[in-house]
């Protein structure tokens, strides 16, 4: 099960780099977000392996230190179903690289071969998903938080807002960077791991991005606070951001014991 990436992708990246080289700020990173869709506990535990024994000491030797792996919180709908992998890269050449040096690493190949080679009628994942982001500029890089809680305790939420447009796509990144939500998220604590500017995905115009929480009651009372925040309420009402968000997802997820965040 090789993983290779297709022409017609590689033609998209080339013209998608064109237009990120355009406009790059030179220090914004970019984002993938993998998310694997499994059906049971075998593929979920074959999964686990793959990740923690091959996939992601194989990123580390390319140089990614910060990788997030993530599963859904018991009582969400996706429970036993998904797993979150979260990769930054300095750059989007890095991310077209990858593959490649993937390819090349034989000690991930030996220690992934369950997964690499799985055979067509036991695979260990039904459909993967990915999106793929660029850093916002006034959060450029990601940021680890450092929670004392235990993993299973701790709650990273995932938010995915669509717009209507991407005028307004455009309006809400604004409010972000330049209308100052970013500073309050930060005043109030929220301790964002990213927010991303979603360059490929499949309900786009959307932005994505990541808060962190010690324990559930943390964030319950984080986002009370966030929604009398004065701050947040002048904001909010300002004409220029109105219908900016047509549909909102939150996925509350703990990180796994092997995650790198």
């Amino acid at each position: 099960m090789r993983t290779t990436i297709s022409p017609l992708l590689l033609l998209i990246l080339f013209f998608l780099a064109v237009q990120i080289s355009c406009t790059d700020s030179g220090n914004q990173e970019y984002y993938q977000m993998k998310v694997y869709n499994f059906s049971d506990a075998t593929q979920e535990s074959h999964l686990d392996k793959f990740l923690e024994e091959a996939y992601l000491p194989a990123l580390h030797r390319t140089g990614i230190s910060n990788v997030g792996v993530f599963k859904p919180v018991e009582g969400e709908n996706d429970y036993g179903r998904k797993i979150y992998v979260l990769i930054p890269f300095r750059s989007i050449d890095r991310f077209v690289e990858l593959p490649g040096l993937l390819e090349r690493d034989m000690q991930y190949q030996d220690a992934g071969r369950d997964y690499i080679e799985a055979a067509f009628d036991a695979p260990p994942y039904d459909r993967i998903e990915i999106t793929l982001m660029r850093a916002f500029k006034d959060m450029p890089q990601l940021f680890v938080p450092q929670h004392s809680t235990p993993a299973g305790e701790r709650i990273y939420e995932l938010r995915s807002y669509e717009s209507a447009t991407e005028k307004l796509y455009e309006k809400k990144v604004h409010m972000f960077n330049e209308g100052g939500e970013i500073d309050i998220f930060e005043k109030l604590d929220f301790n964002a791991v990213f927010y991303g500017e979603v360059l490929s995905g499949s309900t786009m115009p959307n932005l994505i991005y990541m808060t962190t929480f010690p324990d559930r009651a943390v964030r319950d009372e984080s986002w009370a606070t966030f929604r009398v925040d004065p701050d947040w309420v002048t904001l909010r009402d300002q004409e220029y951001y109105r219908n900016t968000v047509s549909r909102g997802h939150i996925f509350l997820l703990h990180p796994t014991r092997y995650s790198d965040i």
